[in-house]
């Protein structure tokens, strides 16, 4: 029996790099993009509107940042999973992350394969140990 694929959202500014997850994640058959916002304003209608299992969230985002983004959508949709990807993070950034409820902290230039991996984990309830 088929599994059926994991739904995020993409919430990243860098059009470019946010355009090449998309496609990344268009070739898998475990991975459903169900939309992309380029701000974190955009990330709670945007959640709300599609259910996604998991938004994959960058840190540093015009308006919201990582940190109130994934506060506001886990305010607005708690059964929705966030896990954050982002480019830089030292550990006060990440500690609050986890603390705005975010269930991992990945960097960009992680393998797909570990980014896959702590989607999957996010989308199955397991959280940051």
């Amino acid at each position: 029996m088929a599994v059926a694929p994991v739904r995020i959202l993409l919430v990243e500014d860098n059009a470019v790099f946010r355009e090449a997850l998309e496609l990344l994640f268009s070739l898998r058959d475990d991975i459903d993009v169900v939309a992309s916002v380029g701000d974190g304003a955009a990330a709670v209608p945007a959640t709300v509107e599609h259910r996604p299992d998991v938004v994959l969230m960058d840190y540093r985002l015009p308006g919201l940042d990582g940190v109130q983004a994934t506060r506001a959508v886990l305010a607005a949709c708690p059964q929705t999973a966030v896990v954050c990807l982002t480019a830089s993070a030292g550990g006060h950034e990440i500690a609050a992350l986890r603390e705005a409820g975010a269930i991992a902290c990945l960097r960009k230039d992680q393998e797909l394969e570990e980014i896959v991996d702590a989607i999957k984990s996010a989308a199955n309830g397991r959280t940051w140990t």
